[in-house]
């Protein structure tokens, strides 16, 4: 039988960090992965597991996540090295019953703790996973190049910032019909930025944010990166026309509405009704 490191899961995370480290979003140990599993998928690999699971008690109950197993990348573990390494820089954990712990049953071979945005990705797996039915598994953070550069210069408005991303690729309307929403700038790894972002999550699939980055969510591990590198390949085409003295033309609120009815996708309202700031 094959053991947990040619797991699709394991694979997975392995090919995610790698592009996501390819794109230049997660410079040393910037950026934090994770995915939710099914007792079905994680069953078959127990006999790579630890046979004494550390526990942690966790800063923010998750209730929501009682029993559930998470594959997430370590806290200090740098993206370029997992596929070097996967079985020190990945924990697998499961919550426990109550929602109160989680216990480390494989990975992290060398010590540490998962990633230390653990509280926000389980307050945003929470909302995701209750709204979705259970289809979102997965968090994704990193930092984009384009679209931290963008929260320095456009108004952080969640409604403008959106129009102009819509704006500047065709496709972005149709991948995040939903739009981005922005969080103020708070100090990473904190219960409080996980709070303000979860909130966030209950309307937008993609959450920024400012001077940091970006955070995303969907039902895979290639969702969850589409969507990054849909918004932040828009943030890279603004980022020229800003350069190059701002739109002389653009797609109008019309072709907007058309481009949603054609692909049968419902556009943020707040966001077609904004005013153009380019």
């Amino acid at each position: 039988m094959q053991g947990i490191l040619s797991s699709w899961f394991v694979q997975g995370m392995v090919k995610a960090t790698a592009d996501m480290w390819l794109k230049g979003w997660d410079e040393r140990n910037g950026g934090n992965i994770s995915l939710r599993l099914l007792d079905e998928e994680v069953r078959p690999y127990q006999g790579d597991f630890t046979p004494q699971p550390r526990r942690v008690e966790l800063s923010q109950p998750a209730v929501e996540l009682a029993n559930c197993w998470f594959l997430v990348t370590g806290s200090g573990k740098f993206f370029r090295n997992v596929q070097l390494d996967p079985a020190d820089s990945l924990a697998l954990l499961r919550v426990s019953e109550d929602g109160h712990a989680y216990s480390i049953h494989w990975g992290l071979s060398h010590g540490g703790l998962p990633t230390s945005e653990l509280a926000s990705h389980f307050q945003s797996h929470c909302v995701r996973k209750t709204l979705t039915d259970g289809a979102d598994r997965v968090i994704m953070h990193c930092h984009a190049t384009h679209l931290i550069a963008l929260s320095y210069v456009l108004e952080l408005d969640a409604a403008s910032f959106t129009r102009l991303l819509w704006e500047g690729s065709t496709e972005c309307l149709v991948v995040f019909p939903h739009g981005v929403g922005i969080v103020p700038w708070m100090v990473p790894g904190t219960d409080g930025i996980g709070e303000q972002t979860a909130r966030q999550m209950r309307s937008h699939t993609l959450v920024l944010w400012p001077f940091h980055g970006i955070f995303a969510s969907g039902p895979s591990l290639d969702d969850a990166f589409g969507l990054i590198d849909t918004a932040e390949k828009s943030a890279q085409v603004l980022v020229k026309v800003l350069s190059m003295g701002g739109m002389r033309q653009t797609i109008s609120t019309p072709q907007l509405i058309a481009l949603g009815k054609r692909f049968e996708v419902t556009p943020w309202q707040a966001a077609l009704d904004a005013e153009r700031a380019l």
